[in-house]
């Protein structure tokens, strides 16, 4: 489970496909203390719950040591989500698996991103930058005006909806920390739904 608070960007370093490309071995850099990193932990990249195989450290006494963690990519995650994208160089939005006890600052997300959202325009404002994204019908119906989304793992507040089109504002903060500073037009990103608009509806079918 995570909040969609993203605490550290990474970068892909190691790029492997197995069985017969169904399955992509990656490695990812970060600042994480590799210490911290049990194999079988749960680490969200770009809003995908991936799971820790294996982590170290690069680097010796003369250049900077770089914390490492191996996840694997199966062929679900590959076909439902950007991760098909992934290749040494793509920077990812990461985020630790939440803990009892930890500050729940974004909203409850599974890390089970539900497709993908693409970016229709971008318009940079004064103090912020507004993003216009479409997505399939499907998930619209999910995605309300006021209401939660995560979108490349990173949690956000949904500014306008208008049928399968929607947008939000991300304040300068967020452009820093994420890599949503570097989207543009025609770029991709994993959506993940509000978990409480997905039962709702559900339940309102069920009756």
């Amino acid at each position: 489970m995570f909040t969609g608070i993203v605490t550290d960007i990474g970068e892909i370093v190691g790029f492997t496909p197995t069985a017969q490309g169904q399955l992509h071995r990656l490695r990812i850099a970060c600042r994480y203390e590799q210490t911290t990193i049990a194999d079988g932990a749960s680490i969200a990249c770009n809003g995908v719950c991936l799971t820790v195989v294996a982590s170290g450290v690069e680097g010796g006494k003369d250049s900077a040591q770089k914390t490492w963690f191996d996840v694997d990519a199966a062929a679900e995650t590959l076909a439902l989500t950007t991760a098909k994208h992934w290749r040494v160089g793509t920077r990812l939005n990461l985020e630790r698996a939440l803990k009892i006890g930890d500050e729940l600052g974004g909203h409850i997300v599974a890390g089970h991103a539900d497709g993908i959202a693409t970016l229709v325009s971008r318009e940079d404002l004064p103090d912020m930058a507004r993003f216009e994204l479409s997505t399939t019908r499907e998930l619209a119906r999910f995605i309300a005006t006021k209401g939660s989304i995560t979108l490349d793992g990173v949690s956000l507040t949904v500014n306008t909806v208008k049928d399968v089109t929607f947008s939000v504002l991300i304040i300068p903060h967020t452009l820093t920390v994420t890599t949503i500073g570097g989207w543009k037009a025609g770029d991709e990103v994993n959506i993940e739904v509000d978990l409480m608009a997905r039962y709702a509806a559900r339940l309102t079918e069920m009756k």
